[in-house]
């Protein structure tokens, strides 16, 4: 599949945290004051504060990681993370799969987007409309024009807004819960948060994604299966 400026640029690109609260940008160092076994819910303020700075350093740590595999690693990766999900969903027809544009070394699940189409269903991307709000889903085929949204991450130049049957989300990290550690805004658990009608939430990344826990907070929000590319992990009911 030929890709476009828009496109190639947000391959490759590198984006900042500026959706981050900056409660967030403190260095590391409270948290050996938590609980190691913990791994609940926690409504208390300075350990909230922890929490986030932890995020913050574990976020940069699995980024980097991710960025430094070998390409062909990254592809042998990728293919199995495809095939599992066609596996996990089965019959696509008549459904519209949410997936996203990768960036910072995300699993490039492109090529699903094309078999998605083919076996009769239907591809929406998430769209950013206003900082601090919930996404937008707007359906899209391949080869349909894009133009650059927020952080100039590629959307639909044409809206056409959608509520999925299944959203994949991107991880940059997950636990043995089902709960992702995302990039710092919290776009995907507001809007998971948000959607009334029945959806089935997929988290997707490299299995080196996996940590012992993200320390959920009262805003994380379950997802029901993590597909990587050696595990598909299913979990209770999304929250």
């Amino acid at each position: 599949m030929a890709l476009s400026e828009i496109e190639k640029e947000a391959t490759s690109m590198d984006i900042e945290d500026d959706d981050i609260p900056p409660a967030f940008a403190s260095p590391p160092c409270l948290m050996h004051e938590l609980d190691p076994a913990y791994a609940g819910l926690s409504s208390d303020r300075t350990n909230n504060v922890d929490v986030r700075r932890w995020r913050k350093s574990e976020r940069a740590r699995l980024i980097a990681e991710r960025l430094a595999m070998a390409p062909d690693h990254r592809a042998m990766c990728e293919a199995q993370i495809v095939n599992r999900i066609l596996a996990e969903i089965g019959d696509m027809r008549g459904l519209v799969v949410s997936l996203y544009w990768p960036f910072r070394g995300e699993p490039d699940l492109r090529p699903l987007m094309r078999q998605i189409s083919d076996q009769g269903g239907e591809c929406a991307l998430p769209v950013v409309v206003q900082k601090e709000q919930p996404l937008e889903f707007h359906l899209w085929r391949p080869g349909d024009k894009l133009t650059r949204g927020i952080w100039n991450i590629p959307v639909p130049a044409t809206p056409h807004s959608c509520t999925p049957d299944i959203v994949i989300a991107p991880v940059v990290g997950f636990d043995a819960s089902g709960y992702r550690l995302g990039y710092g805004g919290g776009y995907y658990d507001r809007t998971l948060a948000g959607m009334t009608a029945k959806r089935r939430v997929m988290g997707v990344g490299f299995a080196q994604a996996r940590i012992r826990t993200i320390y959920p907070q009262n805003h994380d929000v379950r997802m029901d299966v993590v597909v990587t590319d050696s595990t598909t992990d299913g979990y209770s009911a999304t929250r």
